[in-house]
C-alpha cells in the first residue's frame, strides 16, 4: 500500500503553504502580527472576564490555540482566539455547573473547550461541514444581534462598580436596577471615559492621523493600539492614585507564566452535563469562523477548506483544554485587521502567539491595577458592532418567514438566554427549510411561440393543448412534499375531463427520495384508473439512474422524454416553430 503525500498535506495545510514561505512573507506576517498582538492583548483579557474566568485564561487561550491553527487552518487571514459570542454562551453553559471563581468553574470551562475540539474534529473527519448550513444566515444574524445586546448589558455592571447578574436580558435590568444605589462613581467615570475614548478611536483617530500627514499603513497601527492607550492610561491612573481603596475593581495580578498543562476531563457527569453546550458552542463557533474565513479568501481567490477549517478550529480548541483556556473560534474584527495588515500565511497567527507570549511571561505585573470597567469598555465597544437590527427590516421586505426566525432568535436570544437562543435558530433553520420545501413552486407550463422553451402560463403567452397537462415542479421531491405534489396532480385532474396526459416536467428535481417515488406510484397507479397516462420529461442523469433500479420506470403508464418539447411534439401534435429545428 503506497503513501500518498496528497493526504498528509490536506490534512496538515502547514507543508503546502510552508513549502513556499520566502522572506517577503515573513515580513508581512511579522507586521500583521504586531498589529494583532497589540489589539489581542485587552481583548484577550477582556473576553476571560467575559466568560467568568481569571484574565490570564484568555492569554492562555490565545497562544497553543493560535499555534495549533497554524499547523491544520487552511485560511491565510483567519485569527483564531476567544470571542465575544463564545465567550458569552461559556459562561452561561459553565454558570449552569459550577460557581464563578472556583476551581470548578476553570474545570468546566477547559472540559468545555475540550467537548468542543473533539466535536469540531470528529465533523471534519468525517466531512461533515455541511451540517453547518442547515443555520441559515438570518438566523444567526439575528443571534449574533441579541447577543451583542446580552454582553453589552452584561458589562454595565462593571461600567457602573456594581455587583449584577444573570443571564437574560430581563435579569440583567433587573439585577443592575436593584444594585443602582451602589454606584461607584469613580469607576463609572473611568468606564464612560474609556467607552467614549474608544468609540472616538474606531471612528474618529485614523481621519485625524492622516490629515496629520502619518500614512495609511502607520495610521492604521495606531488605531488598533487604541485600547492598548487606554489601558494604559487607566491603569497608570488607578495605580498611582490607587483608586482600588476607593472601590475601583482592578484585574488583580496575574500570574507571569506561560500556560499550564490541564487536563479537562474530571468526571462523566461533567461531561454529559455539558454535551449539549458544547455541540452548539461548535456550530455557532464554526459558522462564525467559516463565514470570515471564505469572506477574506474570495478577496485574493484563496480556497478554504470547510472540512478541514473544523479541524484546524478543532485542535485549537483542545489546544485551549490542555493549556488552561476555554472555547475560541475564528474572530471577525481580528481577522479583517490581520488581513488587512497584510498576513500572507497562517505563519501570522503563529507570530501573534509568540507576542502574547511574551506578554504573558513579562506585562502582566503591569497590568494589576488595570480597571476592570476598562476592560468591559472594551468589549461593549467590540460587541456593539454585531448589532445589526437591519436585518429585521431586510428580511419583513423579502420574507416574512425569514423575518419570523429572526425575530423569534432575536427575543428568545433575549428572554431566555444564549442556549435557548441558539438551540431555538437551530430548530427554526431546519423548519424553514422543511417549510418552504414542503410546498415547493408547481407550474403548470406551456410553449412559447416561435421557441422551445416552456413557461408558466400565468405569467406568459404560451401555446397548450387540451389534452395534455405539464407540471413543472421547483424543487427536489422527498418526504415533506410528496403529498403536495400528489394532490396537485390529482386535482388538476379532477377538474378536466379533456386530459389524457400529465407530463412531469424535472428540469429542477435533483433528488427524488423513497417517499417521493410511493407517491409518484400512486398518482401512477390513480391517473391509469382515469385512463390518463403519465409522463417524465427533462429528468437529470443521477435521478434517473435511481429511478431505473427500482419498479417505476417498468409500471410507467407513459414515456421519458429527453426534453419538454421533444414530449409535447409527441402527446400534443405540435410542430416545430417556423425557423427552429429540433437542435435548437
Amino acid at each position: 500500500m503506497s503513501f500518498d503525500p496528497r493526504l498528509l498535506k490536506r490534512y496538515l495545510p502547514i507543508l503546502d503553504w510552508g513549502s513556499k514561505y520566502n522572506a517577503n512573507a515573513f515580513a508581512n506576517d511579522g507586521i500583521a502580527a504586531i498589529i494583532v498582538t497589540i489589539m489581542l492583548i485587552p481583548q484577550s483579557l477582556a473576553y476571560a472576564l467575559l466568560a467568568g474566568l481569571p484574565a490570564e485564561a484568555g492569554l492562555y487561550a490565545s497562544i497553543v490555540p493560535i499555534m495549533l491553527y497554524t499547523v491544520f487552518g487552511t485560511s491565510r487571514a483567519l485569527a483564531v482566539g476567544p470571542v465575544a459570542v463564545v465567550s458569552l454562551m461559556t459562561a452561561a453553559a459553565v454558570g449552569q455547573v459550577a460557581e464563578q471563581g472556583t476551581a470548578g468553574y476553570a474545570t468546566a470551562a477547559i472540559t468545555l473547550a475540550f467537548l468542543s475540539g473533539a466535536m469540531l474534529v470528529g465533523l471534519g473527519l468525517f466531512r461533515l461541514g455541511f451540517l453547518a448550513n442547515f443555520l441559515s444566515h438570518p438566523v444567526i444574524a439575528g443571534f449574533i444581534t441579541a447577543s451583542g445586546i446580552l454582553i453589552a448589558a452584561s458589562q454595565l455592571k462593571h461600567i457602573l462598580g456594581v455587583s449584577a447578574g444573570g443571564h437574560t436580558l430581563i435579569h440583567l435590568l433587573e439585577s443592575l436596577w436593584t444594585h443602582l444605589g451602589e454606584i461607584n462613581w469613580i469607576t463609572l467615570v473611568i468606564g464612560v471615559l474609556a467607552t467614549a475614548f474608544l468609540f472616538w478611536v474606531r471612528k474618529g483617530l485614523k481621519p485625524l492621523l492622516r490629515k496629520a500627514g502619518l500614512g495609511p499603513r502607520l495610521a492604521d497601527v495606531v488605531t488598533k493600539a487604541g485600547p492598548v492607550a487606554a489601558v494604559l492610561v487607566t491603569t497608570l491612573v488607578v495605580g498611582v492614585l490607587r483608586l482600588d481603596q476607593h472601590g475601583v475593581r482592578i484585574v488583580g495580578e496575574v500570574p507571569q507564566s506561560l500556560p499550564p498543562f490541564t487536563w479537562p476531563i474530571s468526571s462523566l457527569a461533567l461531561l454529559q452535563q455539558l454535551f449539549i453546550p458544547a455541540l452548539l458552542i461548535s456550530i455557532i463557533g464554526f459558522v462564525e469562523s467559516i463565514s470570515v474565513a471564505q469572506t477574506l479568501a474570495a478577496k485574493k481567490r484563496q480556497r478554504v477548506d470547510p472540512d478541514q477549517e473544523l479541524i484546524g478550529l478543532g485542535a485549537a480548541n483542545l489546544g485551549a483544554a490542555f493549556t488552561g483556556g476555554f472555547p475560541v473560534t475564528g474572530g471577525f474584527s481580528r481577522s479583517v485587521v490581520n488581513f488587512d495588515a497584510g498576513a500572507e500565511t497562517p505563519a501570522a497567527g503563529a507570530f501573534t502567539a509568540v507576542g502574547l507570549a511574551i506578554a504573558a511571561l513579562f506585562l502582566t505585573p503591569l497590568i494589576y491595577f488595570l480597571p476592570q470597567a476598562t476592560l468591559a469598555a472594551t468589549i461593549i465597544v467590540a460587541v456593539l458592532s454585531l448589532v445589526d437590527f437591519k436585518i429585521l427590516k431586510t428580511t419583513w421586505g423579502y420574507s416574512k418567514a425569514d423575518f419570523t426566525a429572526v425575530l423569534a432568535t432575536i427575543v428568545l436570544t433575549l428572554v431566555s438566554g444564549v442556549e435557548v437562543g441558539v438551540s431555538a435558530g437551530v430548530i427554526l433553520s431546519i423548519a424553514l427549510h422543511l417549510y418552504k420545501t414542503s410546498k415547493p413552486h408547481i407550474a403548470e407550463v406551456g410553449l412559447v411561440p416561435g421557441t422551445e422553451h416552456f413557461r408558466n402560463i400565468k405569467r406568459h403567452e404560451v401555446l397548450t393543448t387540451p389534452e395534455m397537462v405539464t407540471i413543472r415542479v421547483d424543487e427536489s421531491l422527498y418526504f415533506a412534499n410528496a403529498r403536495f405534489l400528489e394532490d396537485y396532480i390529482l386535482d388538476r385532474v379532477a377538474e378536466d375531463k379533456a386530459i389524457q396526459h400529465v407530463v412531469l416536467m424535472c428540469p429542477a428535481v435533483n433528488e427524488i427520495d423513497s417517499s417521493a417515488l410511493e407517491a409518484l406510484e400512486e398518482v401512477n397507479k390513480r391517473l391509469a384508473d382515469s385512463g390518463i397516462k403519465l409522463h417524465l420529461s427533462e429528468v437529470k442523469g443521477p435521478v434517473m439512474d435511481r429511478l431505473q433500479r427500482s419498479h417505476f420506470l417498468h409500471d410507467l403508464t407513459g414515456q421519458v422524454f429527453l426534453s419538454q418539447f421533444a414530449a409535447m411534439k409527441a402527446l400534443g401534435d405540435v410542430t416545430t416553430p417556423p425557423g427552429e429545428t429540433d437542435a435548437a
